[in-house]
């Protein structure tokens, strides 16, 4: 498999996004990002009160992780992103934007090129009961242990035709990071 201009590592609170994506970007010498970081400070505060973030609170979130991964893609840079990436939308977001259609260009009859990102999305995908325990373990985080069920609830797993692989997260760190090294080779 060619390599992707970005890797999406995604799941739902706990399972490990941001640790396998370090760790990934550092193994591959690619740009890390954690989407945590760029949530503004309403929908921090917001899941500190344990108020589940809705569509509305997320896609300006998601749009600006889409043009901060278009930036760097286009200059060259290969970039590792953990995200939630709960839903199939929000994915396309990352992937193509917010409107994720054709721009219209000056010259009739032609369309100009989507602004698109080539990304591969590593999902990394346990059961309710074993990512709940390693919540409980963490601390530190904006992210209640109590919205996890929020998130279980509206998680749509990848499915054909996105670019994804799917990686149990009763794996241990170094089988994971193998897992998807193999997958780019």
């Amino acid at each position: 498999m060619a390599a992707p201009g970005a890797l999406l590592v995604m799941g739902v609170s706990g399972s490990g996004k941001s640790t396998v994506g370090a760790l990934l970007a550092s193994e591959l010498g690619w740009k890390f990002y954690d989407a945590d970081d760029y949530h503004p400070e309403e929908n921090r505060m917001k899941m500190r009160k344990g108020i589940p973030l809705n569509d509305q609170d997320r896609i300006p979130w998601l749009c600006n992780l889409h043009d901060i991964l278009l930036r760097d893609v286009a200059t060259g840079q290969h970039v590792v992103l953990a995200c939630s990436a709960l839903k199939k939308v929000y994915r396309d977001i990352l992937i193509r934007g917010k409107d994720g259609a054709p721009r219209k260009c000056d010259e009739p009859g032609k369309e100009e090129k989507l602004a698109e990102v080539n990304l591969l999305v590593v999902h990394l995908n346990g059961s309710f009961e074993a990512i709940s325990g390693r919540l409980l373990k963490r601390q530190g985080h904006f992210m209640p242990p109590e919205l996890l069920q929020s998130q279980f609830d509206i998680l749509e797993p990848p499915s054909a035709p996105e670019n994804f692989i799917q990686i149990s997260v009763d794996k241990n760190l170094s089988e994971i990071i193998a897992t998807i090294m193999k997958v780019l080779k």
